[in-house]
């Protein structure tokens, strides 16, 4: 007698649109059980919604509750990370900026032998870095780096503009800007309302620096026994 109480009261719940695991939580019996129970029992549309919403909010909380998993570990590895970089001394910035340039900077070629300084990338934080390096180590003056803005003509170079000219700290008639031409359909990531395109930065008069630079370039991966 119990056994049939239990059953016409699994019936009743999954009539009323309960999922599998929420009349288990109400009849204890072996899931096995339950799906012999209710194997002809028919939900209507609206039930079959419920328990499909109920499904997503369930899986909702499970990518919830790992994102958050995921951003508490990611905070703690970059915390403890941090505390290994304490001050940045005048010659770590000094090879810092030499790593940058070797990256991303223009170099001398066997068919193109005077080449000024110039240094691209899309990095607002790279771009700050690498002007405080040209200022404080290379001693290069404002006046003599000039700005360059290379952006698909399709984007918001206006905004993009303004961005920069933020960034670097200019006026934006200061910030010249080029035009790349690309077909409209595209399966570049770059393109959206974060798009801003890339900032050359090029100092004038600059060739025996640039050689300068590669010299330095050239000392590094001597010394680490890279070549």
């Amino acid at each position: 007698m119990p056994k049939i109480k239990e059953k016409e009261k699994a019936i009743n719940l999954r009539e009323e649109g309960y999922s599998y695991s929420e009349i288990l939580k109400e009849i204890f019996v072996a899931k096995s059980t339950l799906s012999l129970w209710l194997r002809n029992v028919g939900l209507s549309k609206k039930q079959k919604q419920r328990l499909t919403e109920k499904k997503l909010m369930s899986m909702k909380r499970g990518w919830e509750a790992r994102r958050d998993e995921r951003i508490k570990i990611t905070e703690k590895i970059k915390n403890k990370a941090k505390s290994d970089i304490k001050r940045i001394s005048k010659r770590e910035l000094w090879l810092m900026g030499i790593m940058l340039y070797w990256a991303e900077g223009a170099k001398e070629k066997k068919w193109n032998v005077s080449v000024n300084l110039k240094f691209s990338n899309s990095d607002p934080l790279i771009i700050k870095l690498y002007i405080k390096w040209l200022k404080k180590i290379c001693l290069v003056s404002s006046k003599d780096i000039v700005y360059e803005l290379y952006i698909h003509d399709t984007a918001d170079w206006k905004k993009a503009k303004k961005y920069w000219s933020r960034i670097i700290n200019i006026p934006s008639y200061e910030l010249r800007i080029y035009f790349k031409h690309n077909k409209r359909k595209t399966k570049r990531g770059n393109i959206g309302s974060g798009y801003n395109g890339i900032i050359m930065v090029r100092v004038k008069k600059s060739v025996n620096l640039n050689r300068k630079v590669q010299g330095w370039i050239e000392a590094i991966y001597q010394h680490c026994g890279v070549v």
